[in-house]
């Protein structure tokens, strides 16, 4: 039985790097680990969603859209409640194969 790298099924059923389907799969991918990241830091402080979402501004049920992924949050809303998570946030950003830390 041939077995296959998580790299080459990807490249198989949504298509290889700097494709359409495959940036949007991967753009997709990393907000789903976002909202999970955000749901784990609440529950680590045993905040409900509509209690994280008054420390925000924001109501429940925007807190819930982000931690699904079903919704394209503002960034500043995003940062806010990592904020009132008490979270640091690392970016790393890549231009013209030259990484960018902040």
């Amino acid at each position: 039985m041939k077995k296959y790298s998580l790299e080459e099924l990807t490249d198989n059923y949504i298509g290889k790097k700097g494709t359409q389907k495959r940036d949007e799969f991967e753009n997709e991918l990393q907000l789903d680990l976002l909202g999970q990241a955000i749901r784990h830091a609440r529950q680590e402080k045993n905040l409900t969603q509509e209690e994280l979402g008054e420390l925000v501004g924001v109501k429940k049920s925007q807190i819930s859209k982000i931690e699904n992924s079903t919704t394209d949050a503002r960034f500043t809303t995003v940062l806010k409640v990592f904020k009132a998570l008490g979270a640091k946030v690392h970016f790393n950003v890549e231009l013209n194969n030259q990484t960018i830390a902040y």
